[in-house]
């Protein structure tokens, strides 16, 4: 089974989340920025690297670590939240570190950014990014999201100042 390291950005503006969907690809659902790491790169780097290429935002701000995922795509069936895009198969085992982000306020409210050079090898990927409530009903769904990236927002929620304070 081939193994991919990984690291994705959740990035929080209150209590916000930054998503995006793939307008090509709707089936697919919400995803957070982040991706492949390149050979000798760290996590961190990665995850700085991959969210700048996604977005095309430069961050200035700690990105912390906030949990671990291992997905075994190889032994999942391609059904839900794990719909493989047919010229982008995510057979393999995922690795991956999630980094929590916040910001004080929202660098744009939605728009769209191209990868121009996807670790698939494949043509640019259009991204539409936006936001949503981390409390909404959205957010809540995890069958809204692809491939298990709803699966860390209830840590998530718990590092929220107004949502920590009030448990």
């Amino acid at each position: 089974m081939r193994v991919y390291h990984k690291a994705y950005v959740y990035l929080t503006c209150g209590t916000d989340l930054l998503v995006f969907d793939e307008p090509d690809t709707p089936y697919l659902g919400m995803q957070v920025p982040g991706g492949t790491i390149d050979p000798g790169e760290s996590f961190l780097h990665g995850a700085m690297r991959e969210f700048r290429e996604e977005t095309g935002l430069d961050l200035d701000a700690a990105f912390d670590q906030f949990s671990d995922q291992d997905i075994p795509f190889e032994t999942i069936p391609p059904v839900g939240q794990f719909r493989p895009a047919p010229d982008r198969p995510l057979l393999g085992r995922h690795i991956r570190r999630n980094y929590h982000v916040r910001l004080a306020r929202r660098p744009r409210e939605e728009w769209e950014h191209y990868e121009m050079f996807p670790s698939s090898g494949n043509g640019p990927i259009r991204y539409r990014f936006f936001w949503i409530d981390l409390l909404g009903p959205k957010a809540q769904d995890s069958e809204n999201f692809f491939a298990a990236f709803g699966a860390p927002l209830d840590a998530l929620r718990l590092r929220l100042p107004r949502l920590r304070d009030a448990a």
